[in-house]
């Protein structure tokens, strides 16, 4: 994807819903599993992606477990419920959003 602001404002979302998803994934993970799910199209970067991650934390979304793998410590994100709850809005936000884009951008479909 060229125009990579057009994924930032969804990132939240994104990793919401793979979390929502998955019981548990770190952060490589994460970024690996958007890049297959997209065929390439997508790269989530570090820089990106850990300050999303420690945000949603923060505000109780996501809950992290540390555990030791292959003589590093790794750290694992879940979902809380009320990040589940969250996704279901985000999810639904999207959804709205997609349907007034289209709408602007091929009305004869609306």
């Amino acid at each position: 994807m060229s125009n990579s602001k057009l994924y930032k404002g969804s990132l939240t979302t994104i990793i919401l819903k793979l979390l929502n998803e998955n019981d548990k994934m770190y952060g490589y993970e994460i970024t690996q599993k958007v890049k297959a799910l997209t065929k390439g199209q997508l790269k989530i970067t570090e820089g990106a992606l850990y300050p999303a991650l420690h945000k949603l934390e923060a505000e109780g979304l996501l809950s992290v477990e540390v555990k030791k793998v292959d003589n590093r410590l790794r750290k694992y994100y879940k979902i809380t419920e009320n990040g589940e709850k969250e996704t279901t809005n985000k999810l639904d936000e999207l959804a709205e959003y997609i349907k007034t884009m289209q709408a602007l951008v091929n009305p004869k479909l609306a």
